[in-house]
């Protein structure tokens, strides 16, 4: 909802608008606000962009209400030409950008790269981009000396299109080929930006708020790394053993994730959300060899127990974590152990002294992550030792993150962005925050203020019940330069608001997947940053928008359509260890410029201006707090959980006014007589997913329907009926449906 003064120009904006939407603003103080309003107004020469980015840093402020942003925000752009794409909510300054990672590289470079073209960075944004994909042994040479990768063999080249190399199993080339490499020792190596005393993680348990700061410096880190590498070995793992970890993202899960890595095993990510039957179809898809685990997680004061889930799992040895300080009082299994046995064990024998990290062809696998595809499995994804490189870049390159910053991003290692967050701080020289609570509270955002964080990355589910609460009002977040979204559709409003917490610092939209190790689609600081909108493709990947008969969209063409990509992208999955790789990504995909583009499966569309706006999946996925799930892993405890249901339908339906998708469940009885209400429904379904699959997940409602519409081969057409129910509105603590079309059910 617009503040007051809905439907004015800020031309038409009077000083009475500005007091209203002030909610009490004194005469006085709104009179000064309409005159610097109207004196920024005459000095940007009716330029809406220059007007309002001078609005929002010079007169609008964090203690200010919301409502007075959104009056300005709309006002600013209440004529704005559609045909320049969506009015940029932050704009770079041309001496703002040459401290950024890349504005840097283009000063240094640029003359190199492009001769007399070369301007300066923002002109220049494109062309490096271009670079990025035209001539990638180029700029991954220097990718790779900026971000300081130490290699233990240096590769033979940065790309290999060698038809030999160039096979069905890599339609992109082989990356790096001969390279020897260790990915935790891309974390941990001391360098011109890794200093041994640099402070590397810091942590606060929720609670906790006026503590001081736990700390590790990097030299401590890396002490405690090699205390779990060498007890791994001596508790009889072998190198190339999958290793899972199934616990919260703690300075713990942190260390024995680099621990696993440095010593040559694999890590298996699996959520400490997910049911026990879950968790034992990641333990067998992976073939586990052990899990580190907790005793219990603590969540809002309340224990829930952990290690009685692996168990019923039956997980493979376990190491057990106390969650509290002091010892742990559960039972374990034999042949279970708890952590400080673990970690005598590097103390077994003399082998003491400087530890190497286990070299590693660059394509051996580092870890095991999974994504929900439609057939109820988890496809299991591997990241090779190149995969934390693109992770790394995208930070450097789109998220700017440098030696000295502090990044937080609350999430887990069951999904990519926990191992991201690692090699996107650690190898750019940047300290890891970890909150060890809600972060939907205060103390989270005290924690964001008393760290300094630099980078704060959210999902827009967060930022929703941030702006529903107030709870981060008077909070000083300051020295954030860049906020980060991803996992969801973001709304308009919300990431308007969220801006306004850190005086109107660009969010940078951040969409990939796991099998890429990063985004495709994501913002830079070099150019204008409009809301719920990406900027540009990430560097090194060329993108492509698929008209109906499955052709690339002209890239100077607004369109809507699926993308997709030039195979070509350092990091990417090219295996998966319970699919066809080939068949998942590449089967039926046209051919471009010679190569057979990758399948990625979301529908995007590129507007006016080349800004590019998420759509959701064009398969049978949705996206539920974050996290990606298919219809079939829905549908299938759904369908179990009333005798009374014959069959449904699960589908994400947007909000009205954009943001996360609803969970939408279609229902079908086996008899029409039966008098079975939808709030019944509701809650059996809701108890149903949250024990047996996931307790973040939530329907939020339920259409009972005589038939669900088909194909032809039988199929369920869940894209008819994302169309005929269309969008999502509160009402009154329930639902109700905007329908795109009139619905023919």
């Amino acid at each position: 909802m617009v503040a007051a003064g809905d439907g004015k120009s800020i031309e038409e904006m009077s000083v009475s608008d500005i007091r209203s939407a002030g909610e009490g603003l004194l005469d006085q103080d709104a009179h000064k606000l309409y005159e610097k309003i109207q004196q920024i107004l005459s000095q940007t020469g009716g330029s809406k962009a220059h007007a309002w980015s001078r609005v929002s840093q010079e007169v609008l402020t964090p203690s200010q209400p919301f409502g007075l942003h959104q009056l300005l925000y709309y006002s600013i752009y209440r004529n704005w030409d559609s045909s320049n794409g969506p009015p940029p909510a932050w704009i770079p300054s041309r001496e703002g950008v040459k401290y950024t990672n890349l504005g840097r590289l283009l000063e240094f470079y640029g003359t190199n790269l492009f001769g007399a073209e070369y301007k300066d960075p923002i002109s220049s944004f494109t062309a490096l981009h271009q670079l990025s994909v035209l001539k990638p042994e180029v700029y991954w040479r220097i990718a790779l000396k900026e971000l300081g990768i130490p290699f233990i063999r240096e590769p033979s080249c940065i790309l290999d299109l060698d038809p030999l190399a160039f096979d069905a199993e890599s339609p992109g080339g082989v990356w790096l080929p001969g390279a020897y490499v260790n990915a935790a020792d891309f974390c941990l190596e001391f360098n011109n930006r890794r200093n041994p005393s640099n402070i590397a993680v810091m942590w606060r348990d929720e609670g906790e708020d006026d503590a001081p700061m736990n700390t590790f410096t990097l030299c401590e880190l890396k002490a405690r790394v090699v205390e779990v590498a060498r007890s791994l070995e001596e508790c009889g793992f072998s190198k190339g053993d999958a290793i899972a970890i199934d616990m919260p993202m703690t300075v713990s899960a942190v260390i024995i994730y680099l621990g696993i890595v440095l010593g040559g095993f694999i890590v298996v990510s699996i959520a400490d959300s997910f049911a026990a039957s879950e968790i034992e179809t990641r333990l067998n898809i992976s073939k586990a060899k052990g899990v580190f685990t907790q005793d219990f997680i603590i969540r809002g004061g309340k224990k829930h127990p952990l290690y009685i889930k692996v168990v019923e799992a039956k997980a493979p040895k376990a190491i057990v974590l106390p969650t509290e300080a002091k010892a742990s009082n559960v039972t374990l299994r034999q042949g279970d152990i708890m952590w400080d046995v673990f970690l005598a064990l590097a103390n077994k024998n003399s082998r003491l002294g400087d530890y190497k990290a286990v070299a590693c062809p660059v394509s051996e696998f580092t870890n095991i992550l999974f994504s929900s595809g439609t057939t109820g499995e988890p496809k299991a994804i591997p990241w090779t030792h190149a995969t934390p490189i693109k992770a790394a870049a995208d930070a450097w390159a789109h998220l700017d993150i440098r030696a000295g910053d502090v990044v937080c991003w609350p999430t887990n290692l069951g999904w990519m962005m926990g191992p991201w967050l690692i090699y996107a701080a650690l190898v750019n020289g940047a300290a890891i925050a970890l909150y060890n609570g809600s972060p939907l509270g205060y103390g989270f955002g005290k924690f964001i203020q008393d760290t300094k964080t630099t980078m704060l990355g959210i999902v827009p589910s967060i930022v929703r019940a941030w702006r529903r609460t107030d709870c981060m009002n008077g909070l000083d977040w300051s020295n954030i330069r860049c906020f980060s979204s991803t996992g969801e559709a973001s709304a308009v409003d919300d990431y308007l608001w969220l801006m306004g917490r850190a005086g109107f610092k660009p969010v940078i939209e951040y969409c990939g997947g796991t099998e890429i190790g990063g985004a495709f689609a994501t913002g830079s600081l070099l150019q204008a940053q409009a809301l719920a909108a990406f900027s540009t493709p990430a560097m090194g990947c060329r993108m492509y928008i698929l008209d109906e008969q499955g052709h690339p969209i002209p890239s100077d063409m607004p369109g809507i359509g699926e993308c997709a990509f030039d195979p070509s992208m350092i990091g990417s999955s090219t295996t998966l260890l319970n699919a066809n790789h080939f068949n998942v990504y590449f089967k039926n995909m046209p051919r471009y410029h010679g190569k057979i583009l990758r399948r990625h499966g979301d529908e995007f569309e590129r507007t006016i201006g080349g800004y590019y706006k998420a759509r959701g999946r064009v398969d049978d996925t949705m996206n539920l707090g974050g996290i990606k799930v298919s219809s079939v892993e829905i549908e299938r405890i759904c369908n179990l959980s009333d005798q009374r249901v014959l069959e449904t339908a699960a589908i994400g339906i947007p909000p009205a006014g954009g943001g996360p998708e609803n969970l939408l469940v279609v229902v079908v009885l086996k008899d029409n007589e039966i008098k079975l209400s939808e709030d019944e429904l509701k809650h059996t379904f809701n108890l149903a997913i949250q024990q047996k699959l996931n307790p973040l997940f939530k329907v939020s409602s339920v259409a009972v329907i005589p038939l669900l519409p088909r194909t032809a081969s039988n199929k369920v057409m869940r894209r008819t009926l994302r169309s005929q129910y269309g969008t999502m509105k509160p009402n009154h603590n329930k639902f109700t449906f905007i329908p795109l079309k009139k619905s023919n059910l």
